[in-house]
């Protein structure tokens, strides 16, 4: 059963990978790159500082950088422990795709996915009450996460894994910030 899941991973990659167009390529690229979705983050600090008073909307925002370290941890644990080949590094596989990044590390599971995941899901349970539109971030870890797939350097697997991973860890931080934090701040938020 792994080796279909793994024959259906790396079919389902190659045939999404290989409906990339030239002409998107810069878009993906910068898709890709966490430095351009600083603007974003900016944002999402504004909206805690606009809904929030000063001193819970920078705990939460401390708990949303200490849930990026901790995911950021678990993806490099379970990397080097999984040690999955990127498909750019696959040589069964890389001359049948399009790359457009070539890094050098493990590949399950997505640190990229992950991480947007868990940042999003976390500011999208702190916001939910305050903003009835903040489900619109969710465009952002889709947008972040396939375009891994699009520059070639991580399965569908890959993919899947670090958005449920992330989406859970971020539910244990909003839990853990509600028992622990909430209730001694300001605003009395349980």
């Amino acid at each position: 059963m792994l080796e279909q899941l793994l024959e259906w991973d790396r079919k389902t990659f190659i045939y999404l990978n290989n409906l990339g167009v030239d002409s998107y390529d810069t878009f993906w690229s910068l898709a890709t790159n966490i430095s351009s979705w600083i603007p974003l983050f900016v944002l999402f600090l504004l909206l805690f500082l606009l809904k929030y008073p000063r001193k819970e909307a920078l705990w939460m925002s401390f708990s949303i950088i200490i849930l990026a370290l901790f995911v950021t941890l678990a993806t490099d644990l379970t990397k080097e422990f999984v040690a999955r080949l990127r498909p750019n590094n696959d040589t069964g596989i890389n001359s049948l795709i399009r790359i457009l990044r070539r890094p050098s590390g493990y590949s399950f599971f997505s640190g990229h996915a992950a991480s947007s995941f868990s940042i999003t899901t976390l500011v999208v349970l702190y916001l939910r009450e305050k903003l009835s539109w903040v489900w619109v971030f969710y465009l952002w870890p889709f947008i972040f996460s396939f375009s891994r797939i699009y520059v070639g350097v991580h399965y569908p697997t890959d993919i899947l894994t670090g958005a449920a991973v992330g989406i859970a860890l971020a539910f244990l931080f909003h839990m853990a910030y509600n028992r622990f934090t909430g209730p001694y701040l300001a605003s009395g938020r349980p």
